[in-house]
């Protein structure tokens, strides 16, 4: 009458790895872990716009410089350009973020509200480090998505929340 035990870890196992492949995020997370291996960091060169396939197109690769504000985009996907929006970008979101990165030495997924070409937008973005040699942070993978806020949703303060990946 009832699902063998075996039966409904299963159907638990396959929901959650459904709802997992749904978020950008969890997406490039996965991404990079498998590339990372046994080392701590995965390498920039393993990170190839084709490996991300449509996603690419919400991602971007910070090169990491001494002081960190000279830190700068090195590659940016489509909807993350700065072109459509010099100032009011995802990008300049990411880009605020590394220093907590680079000094914890994880990923830190951030979510919030801001304003993007003059709308209010709800994001969820995180930050990867990248490493030539495994130890020292060079470069930086970032990903974010976004939603228009709705109507019951107000933009009154740029809420942000970060968890450590």
């Amino acid at each position: 009458m009832f699902p063998e035990t075996d039966e409904i870890s299963n159907i638990i196992s396959d929901t959650v790895k459904i709802l997992f492949k749904r978020r950008l995020v969890d997406r490039v997370l996965c991404l990079w872990t498998e590339m990372a291996h046994e080392e701590r960091f995965p390498r920039r060169d393993q990170i190839e716009p084709s490996m991300l396939g449509a996603d690419w197109a919400n991602c971007l690769v910070i090169a990491v410089q001494s002081p960190v504000q000279l830190s700068y985009v090195v590659a940016v996907g489509e909807n993350l350009s700065f072109a459509h929006c010099p100032n009011d970008n995802l990008a300049g979101v990411l880009l605020s973020h590394l220093p907590p990165v680079l000094s914890e030495r994880r990923c830190l997924m951030i979510e919030g509200r801001a304003t993007l070409r003059g709308s209010g937008v709800l994001y969820r973005s995180a930050l990867f480090p990248l490493s030539k040699d495994g130890v020292t942070i060079d470069h930086v993978l970032g990903a974010a998505s976004h939603r228009p806020l709705r109507e019951n949703e107000e933009l009154m303060a740029p809420l942000i929340r970060t968890k450590w990946l």
